[in-house]
C-alpha cells in the first residue's frame, strides 16, 4: 500500500513563509507527476502547482512568483516553498501523486492546514 503524508502547515502572518512537505511510502516503482492542490472553506479544490518527473513545473496564476514546487525523486518527496503568503492562500493543502506501484494509481494525502492571518 502506498501512502502520501503531508507536513509543514500552520499559522503564519501575511507576508510570511511556510514550507510544505509530502512523503510517499510503500511499494513504489516510480512516480510520474506530483502536485499540490488546495481547498479553501466553501470552495472547490484547485491546483496550486504540479511537477512532472522530468522537472517541468506548472503553477496556478495566483501563486506564480511566490510559490516554488520541488521534488526529490530518490527520496520520493515533494515540497512547496510558499513565500509572501496572503490571507487568500488559507486552505487545506493536499499532496497528489501519480504512482506506479503494483499497479498505477493516483493518490491523495490527507491534507495539511495553512492559515494566513491579515
Amino acid at each position: 500500500q502506498v501512502q502520501l503524508v503531508e507536513s509543514g502547515g500552520g499559522l503564519v502572518q501575511a507576508g510570511g513563509s511556510l514550507r510544505l512537505s509530502c512523503s510517499a511510502s510503500g511499494i513504489i516503482v516510480s512516480i510520474n507527476a506530483m502536485g499540490w492542490y488546495r481547498q479553501a472553506p466553501g470552495k472547490q479544490r484547485e491546483l496550486v502547482a504540479v511537477i512532472r518527473s522530468g522537472g517541468i513545473t506548472i503553477y496556478a496564476d495566483s501563486v506564480k512568483g511566490r510559490f516554488t514546487i520541488s521534488r526529490d525523486n530518490a527520496k520520493n518527496t515533494l515540497s512547496l516553498q510558499m513565500n509572501s503568503l496572503k490571507p487568500e492562500d488559507t486552505a487545506v493543502y493536499y499532496c497528489n501523486a501519480d504512482v506506479q506501484s503494483v499497479g498505477r494509481m493516483n493518490l491523495w494525502g490527507k491534507g495539511t492546514l495553512v492559515t494566513v492571518s491579515s
